[in-house]
C-alpha cells in the first residue's frame, strides 16, 4: 500500500526546509524499499512548526513537526512501525492552535494539492461557481451584498457595493482586476492563497466577471512573490483546460478569461488606481478620484478591483449561503479575517477567525507572547502605516469599527508585536522615511511632509525646542492624513502619532504634553 506524506511548498516552509526534507523522506523511503507518495501542499499557517510534514492514515492526517531532514527516518519508523517521535503533532485537525480556528477562506489550504484541479474540485472547489451559473448575475450581487463581505485589502469598502456598481455601468468591455501586490508588513494570506489554493482565487473572480459582466480579469502580483507566480500561472492553464476559463465557462455562455501581471516592486502601487497605472505600463502613479475605478478604471473601463482575500471568499459565500458567512463576525464586520501574527512572537502564522476576538487574546493567547520572553510592549496592526497600539489598548475588539475608534487600522489583517526593547521614537521615524521612499510624489502633503516629517522627529528626540516641534509634527500629521491624495500619505500619521501619544518617554517628552492629531 502506497504511503502518503504531505510536504508543504509553500514559500514559509521552504525557507525553513521544506524542500531538503521532502528529499531526506524519499530517500529514506528508498532505503527501506517504501512505496510513498509525497503530495507537496500549501502551508496550514502554523507557521512554528514549519515545516511541517503529514502522513495520511486509516484515522486521517497526524503531524509532525518542525521537521528538519535528519528526522526523516524517525518520522517514517512513527508512521509505518508505530513508534513514538518527540516531534509528534497528533492528529492535525485536533492541533488546538488550528481546531480553534473558522476556517472559511483557507478551508483547503494546506490540504489540497494546490497544482491539482482534481483535487479542488474533490474537496469542494466550483460549487460557488456553480450557484452562481444558478442563480444569474443580479442575484449573485446581491448574495455577496448580503453576505456583509468587506474588502480585505484595508479600506474594508463593502464588496457586494462595488460589483454593483460596476455592473450597473454600460460598457463594450468591464475587467475584473485582482490585487494581489500584498506590500505590508508582517502580512502573507494572499500568498498563502495563491500558493495553497489558488483555484479558489480563479473561482472568485470568474464568479465576479460573470456578476459584473466582465470577460478579462488580471492579477497584479508582487515580483518578490516568485513561488505564488509559478502556482497562479499554472492554476490558470489547468483551469483554461479544464473549461472553466475562455469560451463558454464550465459549459455555460458566459466568456472569462484571466492572466498574471507582475508588478515591479512599489509599495504605493498596492493603491488601486496607481495599480492600474502600473497595469497600463505606466509609472505606477496615483489617480485622482472621481472618476473612481468602478465607472472609468482599466483602459478607461468600468472595473472590479479587489484583493486576493476578497475574491477568495466569495465561493465560500455563494457555496455555503450569505447568511452563514453573515452570521459570524459583530457590528459591520462581518464573516472571518485572517489574522497574520509575526514580529517578536511565540506562535507565528495566519489565524482565521471570526470578527470580535479582541487584540490582547490575539497576542497572548494564540500568538502566545512574545518569542524573546519579554514583555509585550506594542503591536502594530494594519501594516507598516498601521498604529501602535499599547497594552492599555489589548481590551479592543478586532474589527473595522471598534479600530477606527481608537485611531487604528485593520487593514489586511497584519499584527506585529514588540517587546519591551523597541524605541517607538525609531518606529515613528520609520513610517515618515517609509512614506518618503515610498511615495509617487504626485502631491505634495506626502512628498514633502514625509521628509520633514523625518527631519523632526529628528529634532524632537534630540531635545530641540522639544514642545514647540511636537506642535510641528501635529500639524503636519494633520496635513499628511487630510491633504494626501491617497492613503499612503493619508495613513502614515497612524503610526506617528500614536507612538507619540502612546509612548511619549520615547520622545523625551512628559504624558500630558501632546498635541494630538484631529
Amino acid at each position: 500500500m502506497t504511503l502518503r506524506l504531505y510536504v508543504p511548498r509553500d514559500a514559509g516552509a521552504e525557507a525553513v526546509g521544506a524542500v531538503d526534507v521532502a528529499v531526506a523522506l524519499a530517500a529514506a523511503a528508498d532505503r527501506r524499499g517504501l512505496d510513498i507518495e509525497i503530495v507537496r501542499t500549501g502551508s496550514r499557517g502554523l507557521y512554528w512548526l514549519e515545516p511541517m510534514v503529514e502522513a495520511e492514515t486509516a484515522d486521517g492526517r497526524i503531524g509532525f513537526g518542525p521537521v528538519t531532514p535528519v528526522d526523516a527516518d524517525g518520522i517514517l519508523d512513527a508512521v509505518v512501525g508505530g513508534d513514538g517521535h518527540a516531534l509528534a503533532l497528533g492528529p492535525v485537525e485536533a492541533i488546538p492552535w488550528l481546531k480553534r480556528q473558522t476556517r472559511l477562506t483557507f478551508a483547503r489550504c494546506g490540504i489540497v494539492d494546490p497544482r491539482s484541479i482534481g483535487d479542488y474540485g474533490r474537496h469542494g472547489g466550483w460549487k460557488g461557481l456553480a450557484r452562481t451559473l444558478a442563480l444569474g448575475p443580479e442575484e449573485t450581487i446581491e448574495a455577496v451584498v448580503h453576505s456583509g463581505l468587506r474588502g480585505r485589502g484595508g479600506a474594508g469598502f463593502p464588496t457586494g457595493i462595488k460589483w454593483r456598481t460596476v455592473a450597473g455601468a454600460s460598457a463594450p468591455q468591464k475587467y475584473v482586476v485582482c490585487n494581489a501586490d500584498e506590500g505590508d508588513s508582517g502580512t502573507f494570506a494572499d500568498r498563502m492563497i495563491m500558493e495553497g489554493d489558488p483555484f479558489t482565487l480563479i473561482e472568485g473572480m470568474i464568479i465576479a466577471g460573470i456578476a459584473v459582466g466582465a470577460t478579462k480579469g488580471y492579477v497584479y502580483i508582487r515580483s518578490e512573490y516568485p513561488h505564488a507566480i509559478v502556482a497562479l500561472e499554472a492554476a490558470i492553464a489547468a483551469a483554461r483546460d479544464a473549461g472553466y476559463l475562455g469560451m463558454g465557462v464550465a459549459g455555460s455562455s458566459h466568456i472569462f478569461d484571466m492572466e498574471v501581471r507582475v508588478g515591479a516592486g512599489a509599495y504605493v502601487c498596492g493603491e488601486e488606481t496607481s495599480l492600474l497605472e502600473s497595469l497600463e505600463g505606466r509609472r505606477g502613479v496615483v489617480r485622482a478620484k472621481p472618476p473612481l475605478p468602478a465607472h472609468k478604471g482599466l483602459f478607461g473601463r468600468p472595473t472590479v478591483i479587489n484583493n486576493v482575500i476578497s475574491l477568495a471568499t466569495v465561493p465560500a459565500i455563494l457555496a455555503d449561503g450569505a447568511e452563514r458567512y453573515r452570521d459570524l463576525g459583530m457590528g459591520r464586520s462581518r464573516g472571518t479575517m485572517p489574522i497574520q501574527l509575526a514580529g517578536n512572537v511565540m506562535r507565528g502564522g495566519l489565524f482565521e477567525t471570526a470578527f470580535g476576538v479582541t487584540l490582547g487574546e490575539i497576542v497572548d493567547d494564540i500568538g502566545g507572547g512574545t518569542f524573546t520572553g519579554r514583555p509585550v510592549r506594542a503591536v502594530q496592526v494594519g501594516g507598516p502605516l498601521g498604529a501602535y497600539f499599547p497594552r492599555a489598548l489589548f481590551d479592543t475588539p478586532f474589527d473595522y469599527e471598534s479600530f477606527a475608534a481608537r485611531d487604528g487600522l485593520i487593514g489586511h489583517g497584519g499584527v506585529v508585536v514588540f517587546d519591551d526593547s523597541v524605541d517607538m521614537a525609531k518606529q515613528a521615524r520609520f513610517a515618515m522615511e517609509f512614506c518618503a521612499i515610498e511615495s509617487c510624489g504626485k502631491c505634495t502633503p506626502c512628498r514633502i511632509g514625509s521628509t520633514r516629517g523625518v527631519e523632526t522627529i529628528d529634532r524632537i528626540v534630540r531635545g530641540e525646542r522639544r514642545d514647540e516641534e511636537i506642535e510641528v509634527l501635529s500639524d503636519l500629521c494633520n496635513t499628511l492624513k487630510f491633504g494626501s491624495l491617497c492613503a499612503l500619505g493619508g495613513f502614515t500619521p497612524y503610526p506617528v502619532m500614536s507612538a507619540l501619544t502612546h509612548f511619549p518617554e520615547d520622545f523625551g517628552a512628559a504624558p500630558g504634553r501632546l498635541v494630538a492629531a484631529e
